[in-house]
């Protein structure tokens, strides 16, 4: 389908922010019949994220203002056991996990997606910045956007190649001061909003450490300085913790920050030390999705590991490893490595890291 040309019957996904709110108001300036979407996704307490009350409010606004309908469709069971159920259970693994991304896979490139499908839409849309083009053979590829710093391909990642020609991303081609400037000129209540930042169904007022001691048990650790094997102190609630944190854990070594090197939740123990002892020359990994056509052992790839991480040029080998051409700091397990081409610039797949090799 060509959204330049024919006239389609979209979805979009409001959230209640600007760059959502930008999107609907673009795609119906091309002509195109525009339904706002807000998903209800948490059922219980939020102050913060992206399913708040006022975040609906602000969507049913937004939807007024442009003169579109507006529907709220709940998935709070599906969003629990996609998502919150998941997270839960790999904070008690001792990992890093990352729910953004899997509320992308599931929920609104999954569910959302199937019942636009099942209600007559042409596509979905959303706000995030990235661009769908196609290769020379007519098939779908998610690129980055063309504001660098604003990109989001990475949090797209883990979203099905089945879907990627049902989507559009209408601010692929903006960076953010063009977007705000746009819902400025449109006089769009959300022109000035802040982006959100948080977890959803994490309370600001909270945090993580409340959400999952009513859940899991947090257990004690003791800190172990890596280099000696000198023990150092303890910690309340490994769990918590994250390879490369710095931050509570309160220890100053020879002048030096101490980091988080590794956790051993056998041993209760967090071994930690200097920056430098955080660099690897690799990375494993599981679970990996394409994008496209698998990527062949020992291909030329760019890698990113966090949303907002720099692209890091590296080999990719099929029994589960990734070498890096430099040294780079360890990357916590749990966490997402999407894989870009050679060029950096569409995204060919993702996978889950994990702490030990993986190989077949």
């Amino acid at each position: 389908m060509d959204i330049g040309t024919k006239k389609l019957k979209i979805a979009v996904g409001m959230s209640g922010g600007v760059d959502s709110s930008v999107a609907a108001a673009l795609l119906q300036k091309q002509g195109h019949q525009v339904v706002g979407v807000t998903l209800k996704l948490w059922g219980g307490q939020s102050d913060s994220g992206c399913c708040s009350v006022g975040d609906v409010e602000d969507a049913r606004f937004v939807a007024k203002k442009l003169g579109i309908d507006h529907h709220v469709w709940g998935f709070v069971d599906e969003f629990n056991s996609h998502v919150v159920d998941p997270y839960i259970k790999s904070h008690a693994r001792n990992e890093t996990p990352n729910p953004c991304i899997e509320c992308n896979r599931h929920l609104k490139f999954d569910l959302m997606a199937q019942r636009a499908l099942r209600l007559g839409f042409d596509a979905i849309a959303t706000g995030h910045y990235a661009r769908i083009m196609f290769d020379d053979k007519g098939r779908p590829i998610l690129a980055r956007s063309v504001d660098d710093k604003k990109d989001q391909s990475y949090v797209l990642s883990g979203i099905s190649k089945d879907i990627l020609a049902f989507c559009r991303f209408p601010l692929g081609d903006y960076n953010k001061s063009q977007v705000r400037m746009l819902a400025q000129e449109m006089n769009l209540l959300t022109a000035d909003k802040p982006d959100s930042q948080d977890v959803c169904f994490i309370l600001a007022t909270g945090g993580r450490r409340e959400f999952l001691s009513d859940k899991i048990r947090l257990n004690d650790a003791t800190i172990v300085e890596d280099a000696t094997d000198e023990v150092l102190g303890e910690i309340e609630g490994m769990e918590l913790l994250t390879i490369g944190q710095r931050r509570e854990i309160g220890i100053s070594r020879y002048g030096q920050r101490q980091y988080v090197l590794s956790l051993n939740p056998i041993k209760k123990e967090v071994r930690i030390g200097p920056a430098e002892r955080l660099l690897t020359n690799e990375i494993f990994f599981k679970e990996a999705h394409f994008l496209s056509e698998s990527i062949e052992d020992n291909q030329l790839v760019y890698v990113q590991v966090s949303a907002h991480g720099k692209p890091i040029r590296s080999r990719y080998f099929n029994s589960g490893k990734i070498v890096f051409e430099k040294p780079q700091r360890k990357v916590a397990p749990g966490q997402i490595v999407a894989f870009y081409d050679d060029n950096n610039f569409s995204v060919v797949g993702s996978a889950t890291v994990v702490d030990e090799p993986n190989l077949k």
